[in-house]
């Protein structure tokens, strides 16, 4: 895998998502939501495609949006369905991602990024825009959510909610890897310092309240979560984000422990395609590939504690069913 830094700087900065046309209700960019018609194609190790996956099982669109799980690993061509028989998707027919991105734009030459949505008839790639896909699926796609669906994006708090998802984005979910990717000692430490002052911030607001934005689980909350749960597993030692461990960290612990336990957010995660894929993929930074043994994962199984501040998770909603069959991960402990 070849990791884009500026030679002058040692930044890294990721690419800007090339495809954004939109699936919405009315179809107003060609591509209408439509049940069984489109196909979110995700990696388990990528905390952008794991927010597809948190939102989908929370709304109940498994019936409605089938989902294929790409390889941890990926080779030179990138994301592959080695993990279907005959390493074909059993839905769309291809061997790799990039294959619908050709379809989509034969001219393209750019990364090949999960999460994707891949339109099924046609085989095109729809939508690689990670931050406006989980969005959709709370706003566009609500005819076909379950009854019981929680509100992920309440229009009220959208403001407070896109504020905080900047602040997150930038020093959290980007700052890792800026971190982690820099070739200079100025890019890392710049990184790092933005790192840590997001999380004692972050720390301290969420030491009176169970939730980042009102009294419920928003889309604030899963954009924060899909950093923090690969925190200590490949952030804190492959990434040298390496002040202080999730694990010491009390308030954002007990606040990733509340979530990891709630239905939709752990029942997701999947350690092993998680380390795997960083330590064996990211060969400039790890030229052994060797995966570390720690950390003990079974802490994610203690008591947090912040029921106490109250909440009320799913708003006036339920929680999700357990997930269906062919998605239960294996036990991770």
């Amino acid at each position: 895998m070849t990791i884009p830094t500026d030679p002058e700087t040692g930044e890294f900065h990721r690419a800007p998502n090339r495809f954004t046309d939109r699936i919405t209700a009315d179809g107003r960019d060609g591509w209408p939501v439509e049940p069984g018609r489109y196909r979110l194609v995700v990696s388990r190790a990528c905390p952008w495609a794991s927010r597809g996956l948190i939102v989908r099982r929370l709304l109940g669109l498994e019936q409605v949006l089938s989902v294929a799980v790409a390889d941890p690993i990926q080779d030179e061509k990138s994301w592959r369905f080695t993990l279907d028989p005959g390493g074909i998707d059993p839905v769309l027919g291809i061997g790799y991602l990039y294959e619908a991105y050709e379809k989509a734009d034969p001219d393209y030459t750019g990364g090949i990024s999960v999460p994707a949505i891949v339109d099924i008839p046609s085989g095109k790639l729809v939508t690689n825009d990670y931050p406006q896909i989980t969005l959709d699926l709370a706003t566009e796609w609500t005819a076909y959510q379950r009854d019981g669906a929680p509100e992920l994006y309440p229009e009220p708090l959208r403001g407070e909610i896109d504020e905080i998802n900047a602040q997150v984005y930038a020093d959290v979910n980007a700052a890792v890897y800026e971190a982690g990717f820099a070739t200079k000692q100025a890019a890392y430490e710049d990184a790092y310092d933005r790192l840590f002052a997001r999380l004692d911030a972050l720390s301290e607001r969420l030491a009176t309240q169970r939730y980042l934005v009102g009294d419920t689980i928003t889309e604030a909350d899963i954009r924060l979560f899909t950093t923090l749960v690969r925190f200590d597993a490949v952030y804190h030692g492959h990434f040298k984000c390496n002040r202080t461990k999730l694990t010491e960290m009390p308030v954002l612990w007990a606040y990733a422990r509340d979530l990891f336990q709630t239905p939709g957010f752990g029942d997701t995660v999947d350690f092993d395609h998680i380390k795997r894929h960083y330590y064996q993929v990211h060969e400039q930074i790890n030229p052994t590939r060797i995966v570390p043994k720690g950390p003990d994962l079974s802490v994610w199984a203690t008591p947090h504690g912040r029921e106490r501040l109250g909440g009320r998770p799913f708003g006036d909603g339920t929680p999700p069913p357990p997930p269906p069959a062919q998605e239960t991960l294996p036990p991770q402990w």
